[in-house]
């Protein structure tokens, strides 16, 4: 694939996202301050805030004094631009959350089904059904919305099946929107997160962040110089079915000795077995049932689940040894399981041992580790928001956002 040569235009659009996000995390502010913030130069600022406010995506708030000097017009986020709207889609389990265009959360619906829901069709109608209720809990209407991002597990184009997908809807993405009548788009949980992160989170004060989801299955959303690392064929950031561990123990994928088969849910169980096999954990169900009880058993003082939790915080540290060594990031953002209230004291400080002692050179000198909250929903509705940026010219660069 040829390089890809960054023109005037792409420098236009990714300052009007820079802007974008700055105003989203200022709340009130100004255009000096904005320029401050930035780094970009006023006159790019003022000309990026006219163009903001000719398609509505900010607004200005009046005159703004401090008693010295002239008073400057304040600005702010547009919330009532529209709304957007955020689905996520597994066999079993569906959910819609409304969003203001300042990425508020208005409603939230979910719903499951006892039996899979895998046929396109059905998938679609579920879509529908649940997107319309949580419109309806947010008093809008679909023609409020500025476009849809639905979340589905698994990669892009070559699905690894770490979580129950319907795989149908790749495939029908087409009648998805026509269904809805709406621009959509589609991306992966490890993609939104770090999008999450990059709009709303560290991305605020650093350009090269790591984002890391862990649960029943595993991955990392990267963010380098400021922007979501998608690779050649979108599937950048697999790094839970890369080698932990070689002729290792069988990862859901097929292969032997994956990070997944470690630190996800089936791989703490089976520490616990390999440590215990006839431990009472054992005899209840995986997923996020048997991660919340295996946990409390290790805060309870089990002795197996204490060992197997250690164990687990050694692996997870030794495979976020390799992204650092890697990418050597700022920040790493760790989702899911570490968490946990159980999981908190108990496993960062093994973790972070393991970092110090492994990560080559200066790698982990200023890194800095957080435990975020931040759910893949306020990411795909910033991609789908970013994509209504698109279709209305103010960003213009050649990589979509998604599918």
């Amino acid at each position: 694939m040829a390089v890809a040569r960054r023109t005037s235009r792409d420098i236009r659009s990714e300052s009007r996202l820079i802007v974008v996000r700055a105003l989203l995390a200022a709340g009130e502010t100004t255009r000096n301050e904005l320029a401050e913030a930035t780094g970009l130069s006023p006159a790019t600022v003022s000309t990026v805030v006219g163009d903001l406010l000719k398609y509505g995506i900010a607004a200005e708030t009046g005159l703004i004094g401090n008693g010295i000097g002239r008073p400057t017009t304040g600005l702010r986020f547009n919330a009532d631009r529209g709304r957007v709207a955020g689905v996520y889609v597994e066999d079993k389990y569906l959910e819609a959350t409304v969003f203001d265009a300042a990425l508020g959360r208005l409603a939230t619906v979910n719903a499951s089904a006892e039996t899979p829901v895998e046929e396109a069709d059905d998938v679609i109608d579920w879509i529908v059904r649940i997107l319309d209720t949580a419109l309806d809990r947010a008093g809008a209407e679909r023609g409020d919305l500025l476009g849809v991002g639905v979340l589905l597990p698994g990669g892009m184009q070559r699905p690894v099946k770490s979580a129950p997908t319907p795989g149908g809807i790749w495939l029908h993405l087409d009648r998805l929107r026509d269904r809805l009548g709406l621009p959509v788009v589609v991306d992966n949980p490890l993609k939104a997160i770090a999008t999450a992160e990059l709009w709303l989170g560290a991305g605020r004060r650093s350009g090269n962040i790591v984002t890391v989801s862990l649960g029943y299955g595993v991955g990392a959303g990267i963010v380098q110089d400021g922007a979501v690392v998608r690779g050649a064929t979108d599937s950048a950031g697999e790094w839970g079915h890369s080698l932990l561990v070689f002729d290792g123990r069988l990862c859901q994928c097929g292969r032997k000795g994956c990070v997944e088969a470690y630190i996800g849910a089936l791989g703490m169980r089976q520490t616990v077995a390999e440590l215990d096999p006839g431990h009472p954990l054992l005899d209840g169900p995986d997923g996020y049932v048997f991660l919340h009880a295996f946990t409390d058993a290790a805060e309870a003082g089990d002795p197996v689940a204490v060992a197997a939790l250690d164990r687990t915080a050694h692996y997870l540290g030794a495979a976020l040894t390799d992204l650092v060594a890697v990418l050597n990031p700022e920040v790493i953002a760790l989702t899911g399981w570490p968490d946990f209230p159980a999981c908190r004291e108990r496993v960062m400080p093994i973790v972070w041992g393991r970092i110090r002692a492994d990560a080559p050179g200066s790698a982990a000198e200023d890194l800095e580790i957080e435990l975020v909250g931040r759910h893949g929903m306020e990411g795909i509705a910033a991609i789908a928001l970013e994509r209504f940026m698109r279709d209305v010219g103010l960003v213009t660069t050649r990589v979509l956002p998604a599918l």
